[in-house]
């Protein structure tokens, strides 16, 4: 018969084993080796940097066409959505009344003339008195202001485009009575064609400080060049130039108003359509780390320093502008500082790291950007 101390005996072996085993994997934890990260050392550089704003695209002109007499709709004449040459015909009114009545003014216009030049050479041997010349060449100009505007109307049967530029959607059919108050349609000249963005107080108190005079002020805004980045990511091939720049700020948004240019020969660019609009401007002396370098905690911006034991302190900092190879750092780190640019997920604060040299440190030295 086995007694509970033999029992026990027996046992307590195994018991040891258990624990010397957890011990073990407890120790095997602990002792896992420190991550490897990317680590890049900060060198102040000068970069190129883009100031960035959305932007909804306009007409230069947007001409709502509008008939200026009354009548009949007899024919459509040119085809929707295609370019037209200013003075292009559209529509044509049914002209036939207004024939007509510029025929009757036309000949009382040419009754009075008769009248006048009949008249002359009698009031100068005063065969017929100067009151009656009078008259006359009276009757004669007021029957030419008839006439004139007869001729109005009868060409404002040729609705045609006021400017150069693309024919909108027809609101009418032929055959409809028309008059003053009805938009036919529109041509909008989109070349060219004008990006509209708001400017935050802040980036207009910065312009102000920056170009202190107003000769430095005009010198910017003639010599600037603005980039226009498509809804697809693709930027456009022609720059922009300042247009206009609204004289006050709205009180509702805390903005200004400012309207770009861009040429549009092709048309490509169209009214209501929404893109970037950034302005290339160089840094001097700024630190630059690659976007994986920064992490957005609750709100903040944090990167992973690392001390010369290797050490991570996670640390807040202020971004500023991007520039073609990453972010610049507006406050919170120094030069000669060494950051986590690559595998930050992978680190915590005050834990030891493994560091490797960041493979695209030389890319971010040169300005080119890595695919």
């Amino acid at each position: 018969m086995v007694t509970v101390n033999a029992f026990s005996h027996r046992l307590c072996p195994v018991l040891f084993a258990l624990a010397f085993l957890t011990v073990s994997c407890r120790k095997k934890q602990f002792t896992l080796p420190p991550p490897d990260v990317g680590v890049l050392e900060l060198v102040p550089r000068d970069v190129d940097v883009y100031v960035e704003w959305v932007a909804t695209l306009d007409a230069n002109v947007n001409a709502q066409i509008r008939a200026q007499v009354s009548g009949y709709l007899l024919a459509q004449n040119y085809k929707e959505g295609e370019k037209v040459k200013k003075g292009a015909l559209l529509f044509q009114i049914d002209p036939r009344q207004f024939q007509a009545a510029y025929d009757q003014v036309k000949a009382k216009y040419d009754q009075t003339a008769s009248d006048v030049k009949r008249y002359t050479p009698l009031a100068a041997t005063d065969a017929i008195s100067k009151q009656e010349l009078d008259q006359a060449v009276s009757s004669n100009l007021a029957a030419r202001a008839e006439l004139d505007r007869a001729q109005l109307d009868l060409d404002f049967t040729r609705v045609v485009a006021p400017v150069d530029g693309v024919a909108g959607l027809s609101n009418v059919h032929i055959g409809d009575l028309i008059g003053p108050s009805t938009v036919l349609t529109t041509v909008t000249q989109i070349d060219p064609a004008k990006a509209n963005i708001s400017v935050s107080e802040q980036q207009y108190l910065n312009y102000i400080r920056q170009y202190t005079t107003n000769a430095s002020r005009e010198r910017f805004i003639k010599d600037a060049r603005f980039d226009l980045v498509l809804g697809d990511g693709s930027v456009y091939a022609r720059k922009g130039r300042c247009y206009s720049f609204n004289n006050q700020e709205d009180p509702n948004t805390g903005t200004f108003q400012v309207v770009l240019a861009f040429p549009n020969p092709d048309y490509i660019l169209r009214p209501g359509q929404f893109a970037r609009v950034r302005l290339p401007e160089t840094v001097k002396g700024a630190l630059v780390v690659p976007a994986s370098a920064v992490m957005e905690m609750q709100g903040s911006r944090q990167v992973a320093v690392i001390d010369a034991s290797g050490v991570v302190h996670m640390r807040s900092v202020t971004t500023g502008d991007l520039s073609a190879t990453g972010v610049v750092i507006a406050g919170g780190l120094k030069a000669g500082e060494r950051v986590v640019a690559e595998g930050i997920m992978k680190v915590h604060d005050n834990e030891i790291v493994h560091c490797l040299p960041y493979k695209d440190a030389g890319l971010l030295a040169s300005g080119k950007t890595s695919h």
